[in-house]
């Protein structure tokens, strides 16, 4: 059926969601197929996929809990059926969902007999709690339970560290993987002098994003691991005919950009990407978000385009334009024309 679907397109590559289902608030599923494919090609997408779509995508987590009058982490807090690990343990289980970067506050205060959830902590506007349900902590006598918890948005798996503790706070393994899972598999099809490949992929989160945006997430983040090559060649002509234009290579350093400007050498803006430009990560991802990559991007937005991104400051915006300023002598119009 899939085979007969794509057949009529025997060039152009094509991707199509087949199926998407949402199994519970915290397991999404989608099935995603990319067609046609020459013989070799799938597998090589397919790794390069599924290694990104597991490690290469951001997620929000607890990170760290404190308590009061808490000993060390494996103390009982009389009226409270689980210890202070249990409630750590259970805090580690939240699935957040959060687009800022930078350490958050929330906290839990409560009075007991009560049955504590998820729906119980008080979280800021710009972080959202996938499933309420999840349970913490039970309270079985009329008591005060506060915990001030820290969340942050990261990358990967990182194992906490019991050097970290201080006093009462206690460290929670930062678990920042929305993609609980991801397989990919091939279907061959065709003679042998012209064999073709259907790329399929199949893709759970853990329902903080869904699986076409984890897809398009990987996609973006797997292309700019990628794009300080497209330019390799480039550079080498520009150098071999001498010629007052440079391709700046991958991660260039501000005080390169002075060293260029005084030696008056043309820069094309296509080749300049705005991670070369040491932003913060907050402006940095702010700009990515809005697909601003490049410095002629970026140019082609006005100050007052940039003011209605979402999350972007006055700061960000006076931090632009410090830099601009300085590295290129130049400035973004205040208004689109």
């Amino acid at each position: 059926m899939v085979r007969e679907e794509i057949a009529g397109s025997t060039r152009t590559l094509q991707w199509k969601c087949v199926e998407s289902r949402v199994e519970s608030k915290r397991l999404y599923y989608g099935r995603f197929i990319l067609s046609p494919l020459m013989k070799g090609q799938a597998d090589t997408i397919g790794i390069a996929m599924r290694r990104a779509l597991l490690g290469e995508i951001e997620g929000t987590c607890i990170t760290c809990a404190t308590f009061e009058n808490v000993l060390h982490e494996y103390s009982t807090i009389a009226g409270i059926e689980e210890s202070v690990h249990e409630i750590l343990r259970n805090l580690k289980e939240i699935v957040l969902r959060s687009n800022l970067y930078g350490v958050r506050a929330a906290s839990i205060c409560v009075r007991g007999p009560k049955y504590i959830t998820a729906q119980d902590i008080i979280s800021p506007p710009s972080v959202e709690i996938v499933d309420t349900t999840q349970h913490i902590a039970n309270l079985k006598e009329p008591i005060d339970l506060c915990i001030e918890l820290q969340i942050k948005r990261d990358r990967g798996y990182r194992f906490k560290s019991t050097n970290n503790s201080h006093g009462r706070s206690y460290p929670i393994d930062i678990v920042s993987m929305p993609v609980r899972n991801a397989n990919h598999s091939i279907h061959s099809y065709g003679n042998d002098n012209e064999k073709q490949e259907i790329l399929f992929l199949e893709i759970w989160t853990n329902g903080s994003i869904t699986p076409k945006e984890a897809l398009y997430e990987a996609s973006r983040n797997l292309i700019d691991l990628l794009i300080p090559f497209l330019h390799a060649e480039e550079e080498d002509r520009n150098l071999e005919e001498n010629e007052n234009r440079w391709n700046l290579p991958p991660f260039y350093s501000q005080d390169r950009f002075t060293n260029l400007k005084k030696r008056k050498i043309t820069i094309p803006l296509t080749c300049i990407f705005i991670d070369q430009l040491e932003l913060s990560s907050k402006t940095y991802n702010c700009l990515k978000r809005s697909n601003i990559h490049t410095l002629l991007d970026l140019l082609s937005h006005s100050q007052e385009d940039l003011m209605k991104m979402e999350y972007f400051h006055i700061e960000d915006l006076k931090q632009i334009l410090d830099t601009l300023q300085k590295h290129f002598a130049i400035n973004l119009s205040k208004k689109k024309f």
